[in-house]
């Protein structure tokens, strides 16, 4: 079962090919998904890598969390689901 690490703090440089490249040591990486503004397709310093199983997550977060890469310390957790995560409002109230 594949399982979705948040990785942040990512070089704004970092393509989804460097961010392959290196989780590929801790297992196989099913997708990487880095997030870059629609208008502007700059980065947005994190992104999220599907590793194969919860194996290999767990031991990408034992190899890379608090690790340097590309001059950037990550910060890696386990994605949560969107279902569980609190609506996000971009007004708000006084």
């Amino acid at each position: 079962m594949p399982t979705k690490l948040y990785v942040g703090n990512l070089s704004f440089n970092a393509t989804a090919e460097d961010v392959l490249a290196h989780f590929s040591t801790a297992g196989q990486v099913i997708s990487v998904d880095l997030m870059r503004d629609r208008r502007t397709g700059r980065s947005w310093g994190y992104g999220f890598v599907d590793m194969e199983n919860p194996a290999a997550a767990d031991k990408a977060v034992d190899l890379f969390h608090r690790k340097e890469f590309l001059g950037r310390t990550l910060t890696l957790n386990f994605a949560r689901p969107i279902e569980n995560q609190k609506p996000r409002s971009r007004f708000h109230s006084v």
